[in-house]
């Protein structure tokens, strides 16, 4: 079973963006706001993290370059 919440370490690396974006895009209302688990944490459902990122659209950019320094 997948899990349902996600902490905001795991969003910020399931969307390929830092933590400090994440909350710079819940704030602009852009990103789904997290929701309150316990009196003192909260989580975004997994979801609706998923639904925001297949809303996103296809971009024109190219890939970056393959960075590995496996040789």
């Amino acid at each position: 079973m997948k899990p349902i919440y996600l902490d905001l370490e795991s969003v910020s690396a399931a969307v390929s963006l830092s933590e400090t974006s994440v909350q710079k895009l819940v704030r602009e209302d852009k990103f789904p706001k997290p929701r309150a688990i316990s009196g003192r944490r909260v989580a975004w459902l997994t979801r609706e993290v998923e639904e925001w990122a297949e809303a996103q659209p296809v971009s024109d950019l190219p890939p970056p370059p393959n960075t590995s320094r496996r040789h």
